[in-house]
């Protein structure tokens, strides 16, 4: 892996026994921005940079970016395609190095715009992916998604020197943010991982969201790492755990409790890097102060675990759903992207509560008494009949109340 590249930075630190932490950071501000990369490096922790772009540059509205800069309105991230190209480079100068990567997070269903700016910065790290960033951010159609992911793809790849490794991070492991079943997570982000490598990227990761069980956390692990090297071999990947991203704890003390079990889950599992929330998440945008302090809160967990020993992932009820969506999905055409639509467009793949008109809709989830996720509804998934526990219909108050079940835990004090 090429020496300054993102990917090598953190297989690096991996290797020497430490974990990543990295923030989800963005201000619109150049110089405010700058300081959050500045502090984020400073950090007393092993990081890496963001760029989270607003939300403007997201769905390529360039002029209403252009005319929020000029008029002093405050964004919600970095407007990357809108500062003038000098300024951004002013603001990454000194910060941004092989010892301080930087990845730009944008959440675009049609990123070409947002990869032609970041390579144009010295940049080459990016996430996100041809389902992940179409189900359930907008309306852009899955077909034109997976022909824009084709065409970032293409330019990172194309970037690629001796001394230099773009690198791609599936977002697939956190579809809907909660309330997915795991096994669903996980085939998604293997999916488009193998999407990323076919079309060029030699470096990649692939990302799982942390859940309402531990026990099932570490399942997931295990199986999104058994099928990567299934599917994904020769390719350099490591795997990436987000904090939980459902409604996060009101109180400070639950907020800091459920980010230290992600670190914990992120080492345990063998992760490699873990994207931070903060303690504000449920009341207002996080502050850099406040980022740092989860940068730091997650670093300190991370330190006092020990790593568990690898277990067989194979015969395992996640891996087992999982390795059964993956292969039914690459059976159905040799171009992955054509396969992921395929498989939507026949309910193979189904995402649970997602309105997307490409999605079939048809499937159901809920939380079990011992916190597992599980399958109400399968629809037209083809899984194991022991994926479906027990067929029910899942009430609007059920689902409320799942949606703010870890939030009520930690808060009262509790763990999951």
């Amino acid at each position: 892996m090429t020496p300054a590249s993102f990917g090598g930075f953190v297989s690096r630190a991996h290797a020497r026994g430490a974990l990543v932490v990295q923030p989800r950071m963005g201000f619109g501000d150049p110089r405010q921005m700058r300081e959050g990369l500045r502090r984020t490096r400073d950090a007393g922790a092993v990081t890496v940079g963001t760029l989270t772009l607003d939300s403007y540059t997201r769905v390529n509205d360039l002029a209403a970016a252009r005319r929020a800069v000029r008029d002093g309105v405050p964004l919600n991230g970095y407007p990357i395609c809108t500062h003038p190209a000098e300024v951004s480079r002013a603001m990454l100068d000194g910060v941004h190095e092989a010892a301080f990567p930087v990845q730009v997070r944008h959440g675009s269903a049609r990123p070409e715009h947002i990869v032609s700016a970041l390579l144009d910065l010295g940049l080459d790290a990016t996430e996100g992916g041809p389902v992940s960033y179409c189900l359930p951010y907008g309306r852009t159609r899955l077909s034109d998604a997976v022909a824009a992911w084709r065409t970032a793809c293409a330019l990172l790849a194309e970037a690629r020197t001796d001394t230099r490794e773009p690198h791609l991070e599936s977002f697939g492991g956190c579809m809907l943010g909660q309330l997915c079943p795991p096994s669903m997570l996980v085939a998604l982000s293997v999916l488009e991982g193998l999407f990323f490598a076919r079309h060029g990227l030699r470096s990649v990761s692939l990302s799982y969201a942390q859940q309402t069980s531990p026990e099932q956390d570490l399942e997931a692990m295990a199986a999104l790492r058994a099928l990567a090297g299934e599917f994904l071999p020769g390719i350099d990947t490591h795997l990436v755990v987000y904090a939980y991203m459902g409604v996060f704890p009101a109180t400070r003390g639950g907020a800091l409790r459920l980010l230290e079990e992600a670190a914990r889950l992120a080492v345990a599992s063998g992760a490699a890097r873990l994207i931070v929330k903060t303690a504000a998440e449920a009341h207002r945008i996080p502050t850099i102060a406040d980022n740092v302090e989860a940068l730091r809160t997650a670093a300190r967990a991370a330190e006092a675990t020990t790593p568990r020993a690898a277990g067989a992932a194979a015969g395992s009820e996640v891996y087992e759903e999982a390795a059964v969506l993956v292969r039914t999905v690459l059976g159905l055409h040799d171009d992955v992207g054509e396969a992921l639509q395929l498989a939507f467009r026949r309910g193979l793949l189904d995402i649970p509560y997602c309105l997307h008109p490409d999605n079939a809709g048809r499937t159901r989830s809920f939380i079990d008494t011992d916190g597992r996720l599980r399958w109400a509804d399968t629809g037209l998934l083809p899984l194991p009949r022991t994926a479906l526990t027990t067929a029910r219909r899942v009430t609007s108050d059920e689902l409320l109340t799942a949606l703010t079940r870890v939030r009520r835990i930690y808060d009262q004090g509790g763990i999951r």
